[in-house]
């Protein structure tokens, strides 16, 4: 589903990914682990176009899109749901997700089935987000991007100031996408969440990868998470 092959990105002429290379399969999904300012975040905007990757490839669904605009990628199918959210505060719930729908090769999500996965959503659609809690922007965040007919979804640190029964959701809907077949690359400080949920695990430092695995070897693997993660 998603391909990168010895990436290198640059904000302006300091490099911050160094041959960055890792594949997700369909209905797989995978945690980026690593220290602040390790690359993960620049390592997502880059899949999305936001900053181009300037060397290396990337692919997903089986056609490059290293120098696609990020509105194309998006309109293939990729999603994301990014640390700040990225709602419009001004809008409603129901318009925020309303703008959100597209097609795509994917199935899209209904509303219902994001009331299933988040009940509180139904009773919030006439707020405007800005008059949202962390938790409830977060629902919206999440909803948007399923409605968007993903068939891989990208989570830029997901739990980041949520009440952990929140967390508890979105890491059971991060497995739902997996029963579904859709990808997830999830980057995450919470390490023993994302490992729990996760397939396989790289983990970044310096702008590089310094190991892959499968995630349940580093979750029983006490001295090597301490190693590399420090936890």
């Amino acid at each position: 589903m998603l391909e990168l092959d010895a990436i290198q990105t640059f904000y302006g002429d300091t490099q911050a990914l160094f041959g960055v290379s890792l594949t997700i399969a369909a209905g797989e999904v995978v945690a980026l682990l690593g220290p602040n300012g390790a690359g993960k975040t620049t390592t997502l905007r880059s899949i999305l176009g936001l900053t181009p990757a300037r060397h290396g490839r990337i692919r997903f669904d089986g056609r490059e899109i290293t120098r696609m605009p990020t509105h194309q990628i998006a309109g293939m199918g990729l999603g994301w749901v990014p640390d700040d959210r990225r709602i419009f505060p001004t809008l409603t719930v129901a318009r925020n997700l309303s703008i959100a729908r597209k097609r795509t090769r994917f199935r899209a999500w209904s509303l219902a089935e994001c009331f299933e996965i988040f009940s509180a959503l139904e009773y919030l659609m006439h707020r405007e987000c800005e008059n949202l809690s962390g938790g409830e922007m977060q629902m919206v965040a999440i909803s948007r991007a399923l409605l968007g007919a993903p068939g891989l979804v990208l989570f830029d640190e997901p739990s980041q100031g949520l009440a952990p029964k929140v967390v508890q959701d979105v890491m059971k809907t991060i497995a739902r996408l997996k029963s579904e077949g859709i990808a997830v690359l999830i980057v995450e400080q919470n390490v023993h969440s994302a490992l729990a949920v996760a397939d396989r695990v790289y983990v970044m430092d310096h702008g590089g990868i310094v190991h892959d695995g499968p995630a349940r070897e580093l979750l029983a693997d006490g001295a090597t998470r301490q190693r590399l993660l420090g936890v």
